[in-house]
C-alpha cells in the first residue's frame, strides 16, 4: 500500500470532460494535488455540446437489440440518425462483432440493473455538486419526454416504462392531448410521450465551465491544448507522462479521455475497444415560444433541450472513424424531424458553418470503462458512456477518486471492468 499522505499524493487526470472534470473534484477534496491535461481547452471536447440529459431513464445500454440492423438498414442514408461508414480495420470490425453478439436481451437484461445503479448514483450526486459549486448551469429537475411519433413507437416506449418500474423510477405517460397541455406553447404531432420525472437536464457548456472555475479556484493546475504522446514505465507502475508540452510526473494517473481513450491504452500495452460516434448539435439563441420539456424523438433517434430561449437540437450516431468532419445533411436530417414533431416551433435549417460535433465513446456492449488495468497498479481508467457522458459523470468521477484514494466504492463495478473484453468470448 503506497504510504504517501493524501495532502501530499500526486495525481495526473488526462481528459477535461465531464468524467475528468468530476475526478477532479472529488479527489481534490480528498486532499490530492491535481494536474488536469487536456487536448484541448475544455469547450472543444465531447461534454460540452450534447443535450445536457441527466438520465437515469436511460438504463437499457446502447448495444441493445435492433441496433445494428438499424445502421445497416441506412448505410446509404446521408441524413440518416444512425450511420455505421463500412471499413476495413481489424480494431473497428472486431468492435463491431463484440456489439453484435452484446446486442441481445440476454446481455441487456445481464447489463442494465448496473448501469441503472450507476446512472440513480450520478443523479443524486449532481444535486450535490450544484449545492456545493453553485447552480450557474441551469439545472431543471422537470423530467424528460420521450416522445413517439407513431403508435407503434409509443407501445414500445409504454413497455420500457412498464420495466422502469423495477428500478423505482417515476413515469407518466402522456396521450397526444395530455402532452399537449404540457406544451402549450408549441403545436405538437406527435402520438404521445413517456415523462421520466426522475430524469433532469442542465446546460453542459456552462456545468464544465462553472466546474473547470471551481477547481481553479481550489488549486488544481490546469495543463490546457496539451497532447499526450507517451509514457515512462517502471515495472507496474508509470512515472512520467509525456507530452507535447513537457514531461509530468505523479503517483497516480487517471485517463478520461473520451474516444481518444484507445490510443492511450495502447501505449500502456493495454486493449480498450471503443468506437467514437459522432454526433451534431445547434443552439438557437432567441426562441420566441419555446418548448417546456427536454425530449428525445425516439422514432427519429435525435433530441432536443430548451434553456428559457434557448433551443438545442441534436442527434445522431455517426461510426465514421477517429475524425470530427461536419456533415450538413446528418443535421439537416434532425432538423427535419424535429419540424415533424413540433411543426409549431419557428426554427430556421442551421447554418453549415456552426454546427457542433463530438465523438461519443462507445464500448462493445454499451456500458462505460471504470477500473484499473491488470498491468498497471498506480493507472485508473474511466470512460466509455456512449450518450451518457452528463448522466454518469459525477458517479464515475466518485468511483474513480475513491479506487485512487483506497476508500470503499459506492457499488460494485464488476460489470465496466477495463479487462472485461481481454478474452475472445464474451
Amino acid at each position: 500500500m503506497n504510504t504517501i499522505s493524501r495532502k501530499n499524493k500526486s495525481v495526473i487526470v488526462i481528459g477535461g470532460g465531464v468524467n475528468g472534470l468530476c475526478v477532479a473534484y472529488y479527489l481534490r477534496k480528498n486532499g490530492f494535488e491535481i494536474t488536469l491535461i487536456d487536448r484541448g481547452d475544455i469547450t472543444n471536447n465531447c461534454s460540452f455540446g450534447n443535450m445536457g440529459f441527466l438520465s437515469p431513464s436511460h438504463f437499457t445500454p446502447l448495444a441493445s437489440p435492433g441496433v445494428i440492423s438499424e445502421g445497416l438498414k441506412h448505410l446509404l442514408s446521408k441524413t440518416s440518425p444512425f450511420y455505421i461508414k463500412p471499413r476495413l480495420n481489424y480494431s473497428f470490425m472486431r468492435w463491431m462483432l463484440k456489439f453484435y453478439k452484446n446486442s441481445s436481451y440476454k446481455v441487456v437484461d445481464r447489463n442494465a440493473p448496473a448501469l441503472s445503479e450507476l446512472l440513480l448514483l450520478s443523479r443524486r450526486l449532481m444535486n450535490e455538486i450544484a449545492e456545493d459549486i453553485g447552480d450557474s448551469f441551469m439545472m431543471e429537475e422537470i423530467g424528460c419526454m420521450m416522445m413517439c411519433h407513431s403508435k407503434k413507437t409509443f407501445d414500445g416506449e409504454a413497455r420500457v416504462a412498464e420495466a422502469s418500474k423495477k428500478f423505482n423510477l417515476n413515469v407518466e405517460i402522456l396521450e397526444r392531448d395530455e402532452l399537449q397541455a404540457h406544451e402549450p406553447n408549441v403545436e405538437l404531432d406527435i402520438h404521445g410521450a413517456i415523462l421520466f420525472k426522475d430524469d433532469a437536464h442542465i446546460h453542459p457548456g456552462k456545468f464544465m465551465l462553472a466546474m473547470k472555475n471551481y477547481l481553479i479556484n481550489a488549486g488544481v493546475n490546469y495543463q490546457l491544448n496539451t497532447t499526450v504522446k507517451d509514457f515512462e514505465k517502471s515495472v507496474d507502475k508509470v512515472t512520467q507522462v509525456i507530452t507535447d508540452q513537457g514531461t509530468f510526473s505523479a503517483d497516480e494517473i487517471v485517463i478520461t479521455p473520451g474516444s481518444w481513450m484507445p490510443e492511450l491504452a495502447k501505449k500502456l500495452k493495454t486493449k480498450i475497444l471503443m468506437e467514437g460516434g459522432k454526433g451534431y448539435s445547434y443552439t438557437y439563441d432567441d426562441v420566441k415560444n419555446n418548448i417546456k420539456y427536454p425530449a428525445i424523438l425516439v422514432d427519429d433517434r435525435c433530441a432536443i433541450t430548451p434553456w428559457k430561449q434557448s433551443l438545442r437540437i441534436g442527434g445522431t450516431m455517426e461510426f465514421s472513424g477517429l475524425n470530427e468532419k461536419v456533415s450538413a445533411n446528418r443535421m439537416k436530417g434532425i432538423y427535419h424531424s424535429i419540424k415533424k414533431y413540433y411543426p409549431g416551433l419557428d426554427i430556421d435549417l442551421p447554418p453549415a458553418d456552426q454546427i457542433w460535433v463530438g465523438l461519443r465513446p462507445v464500448t462493445p456492449d454499451g456500458l462505460p470503462y471504470i477500473g484499473r488495468p491488470q498491468k498497471w497498479e498506480n493507472v485508473a481508467f474511466g470512460g466509455g458512456h456512449a450518450m451518457l457522458g452528463m448522466s454518469a459523470g459525477a458517479a464515475t468521477g466518485l468511483i474513480l477518486s475513491n479506487i485512487v484514494s483506497e476508500q470503499k466504492l459506492p457499488m460494485n463495478i464488476d460489470h465496466f471492468s477495463i479487462n472485461r473484453f481481454a478474452k475472445t468470448t464474451i
